[in-house]
């Protein structure tokens, strides 16, 4: 499955209720598991983003459809990379003309 990385941060609403976060991400990892996702990774953050998500997800429709979910409640902006592993990488530039 590809793997997207999405850097996340706190809208004033979302850290407004701060201590609701816990929550939100158990319902953000439910919902990754209803659509055929999984969260493999979760960081708290310093600087420009306040997080750091990796799922991993059946393709990058899904992944739109997650994270337009998530930030359609007010409380998160997101910003999502697909990422390729190191394999992935050496088989894509051994390809190139």
């Amino acid at each position: 499955m590809p793997k997207y990385i999405s850097l996340v941060k706190y809208t004033q609403k979302g850290i407004e209720n701060i201590k609701e976060s816990a929550n939100r991400f158990e319902a953000f990892k439910q919902l990754c598991e209803s659509m055929g996702a999984k969260v493999e990774g979760f960081y708290l953050t310093m600087g420009r983003y306040d997080l750091l998500v990796i799922v991993d997800a059946p393709d990058s429709e899904t992944i739109a459809k997650i994270f337009l979910t998530t930030a359609s409640k007010g409380a998160v902006s997101t910003e999502t990379l697909q990422a390729f592993s190191e394999d992935e990488y050496r088989k894509i530039i051994s390809e190139l003309p």
